[in-house]
C-alpha cells in the first residue's frame, strides 16, 4: 500500500467518523449553545457601545454647555 493510499483511507475515515458525529443529537445541542451564546454576546456588545454613545453625547453635551 503506497503512502498516497494510506493517507486517502485515513481522510475517507475521518470523514465517515466527521458525518457520523454531526448527526449526534450532542453535536446539535452543542452548536445551539455555540450560536446562542455568540448572539447573546453581540446583543451585550450592542448595549455596551449604546450606552458608551450615549455617555459620549453626553460630556460632549456639557463641554458645548461650558463653551456658551
Amino acid at each position: 500500500m503506497t503512502e498516497g493510499t494510506k493517507k486517502f483511507l485515513w481522510g475517507v475515515a475521518a470523514g465517515v467518523a466527521a458525518a457520523v458525529f454531526i448527526k449526534t443529537e450532542t453535536f446539535r445541542k452543542g452548536c445551539a449553545k455555540v450560536v446562542a451564546g455568540g448572539l447573546q454576546l453581540k446583543d451585550d456588545a450592542k448595549e455596551y457601545f449604546e450606552t458608551l454613545k450615549e455617555d459620549a453625547e453626553d460630556v460632549k453635551a456639557e463641554q458645548d454647555a461650558k463653551k456658551a
